[in-house]
């Protein structure tokens, strides 16, 4: 018997299983793919991430990858430009965005070098009950079935999990998809990160491994149908209509990846816990990759729910406490982060151009602006009663 299983190995459930086994316990960790393999993600980790990073002893190996490390951000609506970057956190002040077929490596294997054991293309096909407890998992891998016995069962398997389906967790609350994005990666784009931005229309470039660019533009959802009869087409007029000064030096640059994109970017908060059984990453919690802030927040929940657990993980009473702990303290941890995530992917930035302006002059609060988007600093710390005053907004 485990006292912890976690399915899946990627950005949610390595860290628990690293977390967990660290703390002493045995830990069974299980992902439906075979490492390394990649998969759709924006890649950026904002620093309270790297923070954990470096707190688990990790920043090292990522930063070993040859991702550049990013402290200084670009952000362009309109007319208005602001430049800096956010608050240090934990003494970090750059941003990284490694490659998901390297970073995800890393994670699992520190799981392992942690205790966990890791078995790769083994897929969970049903959930174990006692009394109306999970109490395990049934596997299924090439060699045949087996069930494994656990006191906690952690589904880490993304915004489609069938963890959560088997577990019958609930969805607390839900807003409707707001975006449709595609990306790529370029050779031969030297640039920064930056952000551009105009009304119905986002595009991104973040500096990623090897020299490669990731350019990721984003569209109303209203227009997927229409932007994916041809891709390319939209991708490119997206970047000439929002980045036409970055346009010309793509024109020169080389697309080196097919185009990945979806339409499926759903933003909701299930329910984080329940007897025998609790939900971290997208699994629990997914919103709109607009603002690059899923790596982080799997990061800060691992942290929360193996926190939350403590010692208490072979007491049921105390385990059945400490989840229900979690999952109250669950949306408080992930809230202001989503609103702002929602917000900023309704694609209507004029509404805070005043604000923009207001403080694209002051270094200070252009710091603040960035901390905000970074969760280093609370979003409703940054308008002041002086500055909404100043911004008239």
């Amino acid at each position: 018997m485990y006292d912890v299983i976690v399915v899946g190995a990627r950005c949610a459930g390595a860290p628990t299983a690293m977390l967990f086994a660290r703390a002493g316990y045995r830990v069974l960790m299980v992902d439906k793919a075979r490492f390394p393999r990649d998969t759709m993600s924006t890649l950026y980790i904002h620093q309270p991430g790297v923070a954990h990073l470096q707190r688990w002893g990790l920043l090292e190996a990522v930063a070993a990858t040859g991702c550049p490390p990013m402290d200084r951000h670009g952000y362009q609506v309109a007319d208005v430009r602001l430049e800096g970057c956010s608050w240090p956190v934990d003494g970090i002040r750059a941003a990284y965005a490694p490659r998901r077929h390297l970073l995800d490596p890393i994670l699992a294997e520190a799981a392992v070098a942690a205790g966990a054991e890791f078995r790769e293309q083994c897929t969970v096909d049903d959930l174990l009950f006692e009394g109306g407890r999970v109490v395990g998992v049934g596997l299924r891998t090439a060699a045949g079935r087996s069930e494994e016995r656990a006191r906690l069962v952690v589904g880490a398997d993304g915004m489609r999990s069938r963890t959560a389906a088997l577990a019958g967790a609930p969805t607390v609350f839900e807003d409707p998809l707001m975006t449709c994005a595609y990306y790529t990666f370029w050779s031969g784009l030297p640039t920064g990160f930056e952000v551009y931005q105009s009304t119905d229309r986002w595009v991104g470039f973040v500096p990623t491994n090897d020299g490669l660019t990731l350019v990721g533009t984003y569209f109303p959802q209203s227009e997927f149908d229409t932007v994916r009869a041809n891709v390319r087409r939209a991708y490119l007029g997206n970047v000439a209509a929002v980045a036409p000064g970055l346009e010309e030096r793509l024109a020169s640059a080389s697309q080196e990846e097919r185009l990945y994109g979806t339409g499926e970017q759903r933003n909701f908060f299930r329910q984080a816990s329940g007897p025998g059984w609790a939900l971290v990453g997208d699994a629990a919690h997914h919103k709109d990759s607009i603002t690059g802030k899923g790596i982080t927040d799997a990061f800060r929940q691992a942290t929360a729910l193996t926190e939350c657990v403590g010692d208490g993980l072979q007491d049921r009473p105390l385990l059945d406490a400490a989840l229900d702990r979690y999952a109250r303290e669950h949306q408080d941890l992930l809230m202001d982060g989503y609103r702002d995530t929602v917000a900023t992917a309704e694609l209507k930035p004029l509404r805070r151009l005043g604000l923009l302006r207001a403080i694209a002059d002051d270094p200070v609060m252009t710091e603040r602006f960035f901390s905000t988007v970074s969760g280093a600093c609370p979003s409703s710390e940054l308008i002041t009663p002086e500055w909404r005053e100043r911004a008239r907004v």
